[in-house]
């Protein structure tokens, strides 16, 4: 008799799916300065990350995003040590479509901030985003964030968020 073993259900656990104007990573034509956006989210479930999808509204010319996954400490807004990363070849094909980023081994913890942080040095990708106001934000367990070369601090914006979902294996 075959023993069949079942597969955990990957399910969005976090999520900001509205998508009303654009925020930009990459590089543009003729610019040396890198733009790398974040977001931070806090796990509303503990469960085993599968992936991160993110809404890509439009690919200028092909290239590789890289997303990377980090603890954040949310009373000090400081990223912390690095989790994972994952990298995509994005091309035009790519543009108004969900793009998921897989990981394997990370294991979220209820309650816990984390956040990711995508990136390109060949590409200038539009990623979705959702805005609000200062009284009305479009999503209220974390903030979007925007990082260069210049500024690698980073500044965090609590009236933008990235469109994202968060699966995980529960």
């Amino acid at each position: 008799m075959k023993k069949e073993t079942k597969t955990p259900l990957s399910i969005a656990v976090v999520q900001q799916v509205t998508n009303n104007t654009t925020s930009w990573i990459g590089r543009r034509t003729r610019e040396n300065e890198g733009i790398v956006s974040g977001q931070t989210f806090i796990a509303s479930t503990e469960g085993d990350l599968d992936a991160i999808h993110i809404f890509s509204s439009i690919v200028t010319r092909p290239g590789k995003v890289t997303m990377t996954f980090y603890n954040f400490d949310k009373y000090e807004k400081a990223w912390g040590a690095v989790l994972g990363s994952a990298s995509l070849d994005f091309n035009h094909n790519e543009t108004g479509k969900w793009i998921a980023f897989n990981f394997t081994g990370l294991h979220l913890h209820k309650g816990q901030a984390y956040g990711f942080r995508l990136e390109s040095s060949d590409t200038y990708v539009g990623l979705g985003e959702a805005t609000g106001t200062y009284k009305i934000p479009p999503f209220l367990s974390g903030q979007e964030w925007k990082f260069s070369n210049i500024n690698k601090l980073g500044n965090s914006y609590s009236y933008f968020s990235l469109a994202f979902k968060v699966n995980l294996r529960a």
